[in-house]
């Protein structure tokens, strides 16, 4: 029988946690903790054979790009692309662990964005001048690059945008509230990031549109028979998840975007956590819409994109208001663009889009495939690891299910708090750990003040130390109160305490 989850929370007290596949072979002797863990490949990169663009010429290479050294893993071949890593933290070497909130960037695409600016920083689509004109050439080419990625029908399908949230956004309020009213029904699944249920749940208020959630079945994944059973003339819109960030199960888009065209209903994929670790066709697919981040794919922050079949991004109205997606104006009325325009008012983030094209560059080097194959490898070494580690509990589907894996492990350990661990790994063993409990945890599931534990405060005492600092007093204050007196220095490692709020009286030792 699966377990009652809250909306939008797939397992108590999670971390999101990604591991450099350089270092993953030894990592399930620090098993202490509840985590879920994402391999975040770092393949090589090998030029493409046509269609190099000019401001390519004096970027340059990754450093591991003749580097095919024997039997070393990708992780090993690449690991010299990424400067950050060759960095100490704690007088240890670096260990990344937070790939499912950001991954690193490798030199090439460090390079790409920062020639931009020196070399032709400039506006696009605005000016003839030789900095311009090459500014725009290199922007729509990252667009093309884009859509060649996920094998859209054309550049006009890919609307940049600032990250996959804003992506969605721009789907619910322009398609949404055009297209729904009181009455029609939008189905989500329980396991979805608040990315993809807020912005229903704010255009379900203003339409009347009503929300309908697929529960987890055993397996602890969306219960595809229930979805069935959701799907009626009601239904306008399916929105779900390629891959879990959380449990790691990949749904199977085809078949969901099949039984939803019965209805005459549409079909939007997060894929955040697919595109960057497999080949995605949404053509194949058949989706509607797609969102997808760069800056999770080793690519720049600050720029995301929305794919849109052609015609559905013709019928829609523009998201937000300005410059650049306008036909003609008039005192009194304006008349728009054609997308992907309509959809990109102002000034873009036009570095971010150069870079982002360069990391699809990067990842293209080796191979969506074999990146994917390298993944599944690791993530089945770390799920048999741990399913031998007692009191250890792993959450989502085993990896030789029918609903299939992807290279993310989510589990708990028995009476370990995962702040402890985490805090412990950070000063023992220098590993980069981020709790992204924002989006997975519940009030409900945190009322228990036990959870606290005497190390937590202690492990604090030492930090503050660190810096002359001493507590004089330690106080539990209500839930939402802000945090007094804690040094925002110290919040990434003490994340934990976002949600119990303490306050710390303190003072030079």
């Amino acid at each position: 029988m699966a377990r009652a989850i809250p909306v939008g929370c797939t397992h108590p007290r999670p971390y999101t946690i990604a591991i450099d596949s350089a270092n993953a072979r030894g990592f399930q002797s620090h098993a202490g903790m509840k985590l879920s863990v994402y391999f975040q490949s770092k393949p090589f990169f090998s030029k493409r054979k046509n269609g190099v663009s000019r401001a390519m010429s004096a970027v340059s290479t990754p450093l591991s790009v003749n580097a095919n050294r024997g039997t070393a893993s990708l992780g090993e071949i690449t690991k010299p692309d990424f400067p950050i890593l060759k960095q100490e933290v704690n007088g240890s070497k670096l260990v990344y662990l937070d790939n499912a909130a950001t991954s690193q960037k490798p030199q090439f695409v460090i390079d790409a964005v920062r020639e931009y600016y020196e070399a032709y920083n400039s506006n696009v689509h605005r000016g003839i001048h030789f900095l311009s004109a090459r500014a725009t050439d290199e922007y729509e080419l990252a667009r093309k690059k884009v859509a060649d990625f996920i094998n859209a029908a054309g550049s006009r399908e890919i609307v940049f945008t600032r990250n996959a949230t804003e992506a969605i956004n721009l789907v619910a309020y322009s398609w949404g509230l055009t297209n729904l009213k009181a009455g029609d029904e939008i189905i989500l699944s329980i396991a979805e990031h608040h990315s993809v249920i807020v912005p229903w749940q704010i255009v379900a208020q203003k339409t009347g549109a009503v929300l309908k959630y697929v529960n987890l079945n055993e397996e602890e994944v969306p219960d595809l028979e229930q979805l069935k059973q959701l799907l009626c003339k009601k239904t306008k819109l399916v929105a779900v998840h390629h891959v879990s960030n959380t449990l790691g199960c990949i749904l199977p888009i085809q078949e969901i975007v099949h039984w939803t065209q019965k209805y005459g209903a549409r079909v939007l994929v997060d894929a955040c956590q697919s595109v960057p670790h497999m080949s995605v066709d949404v053509q194949q697919l058949g989706v509607d819409f797609l969102v997808a981040s760069s800056h999770k794919m080793c690519g720049p922050t600050g720029i995301g994109f929305l794919y849109g079949k052609s015609e559905l991004l013709t019928s829609m109205p523009p998201f937000l208001g300005g410059g650049e997606m306008i036909a003609d104006v008039f005192l009194d009325h304006s008349t728009y663009a054609e997308p992907p325009s309509r959809f990109e008012a102002g000034t873009p983030a036009i570095g971010e889009a150069i870079g982002l094209g360069k990391a699809i560059d990067y990842l293209l080097g080796i191979g969506m495939q074999r990146i994917h194959e390298y993944e599944l490898e690791l993530a089945n070494y770390l799920y048999q690891s741990l399913s031998s580690v007692s009191n250890v509990r792993i959450y989502g589907p085993a990896p030789n299910t029918t609903s299939g894996r992807a290279a993310l492990c989510s589990f708990t350990v028995e009476n370990v708090h995962p702040t402890d661990i985490a805090t412990f790994l950070d000063q023992q063993f220098a590993p980069d750990i981020t709790v992204l409990s924002h989006f997975t945890i519940t009030w409900e599931q945190m009322q228990v003040v036990e959870q606290v534990s005497i190390f937590t405060i202690q492990k604090m005492r030492w930090m503050l130390s660190l810096k002359g600092l001493k507590i004089l007093s330690v106080s539990l204050l209500h839930f939402s109160e802000p945090i007094i007196g804690l040094c925002s220095s110290y919040f990434r490692i003490m994340s934990f305490f976002c949600f119990f709020k303490f306050k710390f009286v303190f003072k030079l030792r």
